[in-house]
């Protein structure tokens, strides 16, 4: 007797490139992008491509918005294969030939791989270089947008954006805000873009005996905690938030604030904390992974996020998971995550506005344990979605 057995499914070969990963110099950077190129090696065989532009050491010359810094070749992240590589550039001067420069960088190692289709993160100058790569090779590119790659862009970076938009197999985007700012705004046609929302690791990002994880570390059991998670730069909202807690705290002796991150607006950061007199009732532990975000998160009141721009921010996700409320600003994705249940959204750069809300959330009885229970997308869940709109656009491809 014979028995039939169902052929085992082919495992895809994905090159997947991206400037945004956690670096040495900058750990919070792309966690998101490393956890979905994490889940998706789960499912296909990926290598992921780290291309970084190569700034001649000009004083004046250095990039305002990022830490800046190059990892070599030996640099490896945990649960991807990944390959770093640099191309060289000039702050704002090459930014209209970076894409094609990048990608003729980035071209003969993604032929060394031999993927059936090209995945980008960042559109540009990363998914323009990853585009033409992929006709290099006679292979499909999806372009998947992340936040102000789409929704923070003037002058030629619009032109550059469309064009790279327009040339792409197929865009992916983290919400549904985005989906519509890619067909109203650069023409994209509506059914050339997918919206998978990003996950979270929800082992690290639940609730947490609060009491735990202030004696943890080194909170004060009555204090009222506001936490702030991710990149010191301006666009942020960050200095709202200390102008905030400086009237908010000056009226509050229990208020603290924890700002968990980096970036290069630290210095000023700590400048300013210092100057609103409240330095004692301000931490700043610095960038952490995963389990540390989680643990300030869980012994924080509220969390905050004051952007001027967002995609689809997963802190805002993750704290919610771990049954801590939100005062976040109306953009982008935010809306899709906050709802009254589980916080208040506001203007960006209102101070006024985010003084009221933080007072306000400080003050509500939530319902920590229903608004936990509502965040249960994770990453393996993002992979399958990801490699399905992979299918999508090779049978596209497969049958002309």
């Amino acid at each position: 007797m014979t028995l039939d057995h169902a052929p085992t499914p082919r495992r895809r070969r994905i090159a997947l490139v991206t400037p945004i990963l956690p670096v040495p110099h900058d750990a919070t950077r792309g966690r998101y992008i490393h956890e979905t190129a994490r889940a998706l090696s789960r499912l296909a065989d990926v290598r992921v491509f780290l291309p970084q532009l190569r700034y001649p050491r000009i004083p004046g010359l250095a990039p305002r918005s990022f830490l800046q810094g190059i990892v070599g070749p030996d640099f490896r992240l945990d649960g991807i294969d990944v390959e770093a590589f640099t191309y060289p550039g000039l702050p704002g001067l090459s930014r209209a030939t970076n894409g094609l420069v990048g990608g003729l960088a980035l071209a003969p190692r993604v032929r060394a791989f031999a993927p059936e289709i090209v995945l980008a993160y960042w559109i540009y100058p990363d998914g323009a270089a990853a585009v033409h790569a992929a006709r290099r090779l006679g292979v499909p590119c999806i372009v998947g947008a992340r936040g102000s790659d789409i929704h923070v862009r003037s002058g030629v970076n619009v032109l550059l954006t469309r064009r790279t938009l327009a040339r792409a197999d197929a865009v992916l985007t983290v919400s549904h805000a985005m989906r519509a700012a890619a067909t109203r705004d650069f023409g994209v046609p509506a059914g050339k873009v997918t919206t998978i929302v990003n996950g979270i690791d929800t082992g690290v990002f639940h609730p947490r005996d609060k009491a735990t994880m202030r004696a943890k570390l080194g909170i004060d059991a009555d204090a009222k905690l506001v936490v702030y998670v991710g990149r010191f730069v301006e666009a942020k909202g960050m200095r709202e938030l200390v102008e905030a807690f400086r009237r908010l705290g000056s009226r509050d002796p229990r208020l603290q604030l924890a700002l968990v991150g980096d970036g290069v607006m630290r210095a000023e950061l700590e400048g300013l904390v210092q100057a609103s007199g409240l330095g004692a009732r301000t931490h700043l532990p610095g960038a952490m992974g995963p389990a540390g975000v989680a643990e300030w998160i869980g012994a924080s009141d509220v969390l905050t996020l004051p952007s001027w721009s967002e995609g689809y921010p997963n802190v805002v996700v993750e704290g919610i998971a771990c049954g801590c409320p939100v005062v976040a600003t109306d953009v982008g994705g935010t809306r899709e995550i906050v709802d009254a249940g589980n916080g208040i959204l506001i203007q960006p750069r209102d101070t006024d506005a985010l003084e009221r809300a933080l007072g306000e959330a400080l003050a509500r009885d939530w319902d920590h344990a229903a608004m936990a229970k509502a965040m249960g997308r994770g990453w393996d869940d993002v992979a399958v979605d990801t490699l399905a709109a992979c299918e999508r656009v090779l049978e596209a491809r497969a049958t002309g």
